[in-house]
């Protein structure tokens, strides 16, 4: 399966602005099911470092001044 390609340079970082961003892509992709899945996935999720995580596994993430910033960071808990 191929992965919508997102650009996130123009996204803050706040959750709803990523899953909105990933749920057009998708649905720009023809994933209907997928965009609810997500928005599903992630509203039902525990941490923002979760959400993040489940969104990314929708969509391939480029466009980032500094694309460390969208990893999570494993020093953190």
């Amino acid at each position: 399966m191929t992965k919508p390609v997102v650009d996130f340079s123009h996204v803050d970082g706040n959750i709803f602005s990523v899953l909105g961003t990933v749920r057009q892509a998708l649905r720009r992709a023809g994933k209907f099911d997928e965009a609810q899945e997500v928005s599903n996935r992630v509203l039902a999720s525990g941490s923002y470092d979760e959400a993040l995580r489940i969104c990314f596994e929708y969509v391939d993430v480029h466009g980032s001044a500094n694309d460390d910033e969208w990893e999570e960071d494993d020093d953190e808990e």
